[in-house]
């Protein structure tokens, strides 16, 4: 039993080393912004399988590749890890706010 749960985070362990350089085998440029906006459509975070089913459907992403792919966007900066191992997207419509340059004042004054 112990072998059907350690493969699967040795996997996830080298996609993550191995994303450093190249997108997940088998997605395409067009697939990475398609992630990007499914994402961004449930929430910004990816963390249960509530998440992971929508962004699927949207990307046509297998769930390996949904998670290759989280794994190569915190790769290249463009996403954070939650506390509860989930995904938050960084980018697109999911990038942080900037602070208003009027709020930026007040409290510098």
């Amino acid at each position: 039993m112990t072998r059907f749960l350690t493969a699967p985070l040795a996997l996830a362990a080298l996609t993550y080393l191995g994303a450093c350089a190249l997108p997940p085998e088998g997605v395409e440029a067009p697939q990475l912004a398609g992630f990007d906006a499914a994402v961004a459509s449930i929430g910004c975070d990816l963390v249960s399988e509530s998440d992971y089913i929508p962004v699927e459907l949207q990307t046509g992403l297998t769930r390996a590749q949904v998670q290759e792919t989280a794994a190569y966007k915190l790769a290249q900066g463009q996403g954070v890890s939650l506390s509860n191992g989930g995904f938050r997207s960084t980018v697109g419509a999911c990038a942080p706010a900037e602070p208003a340059p009027a709020a930026e004042a007040a409290t510098a004054a």
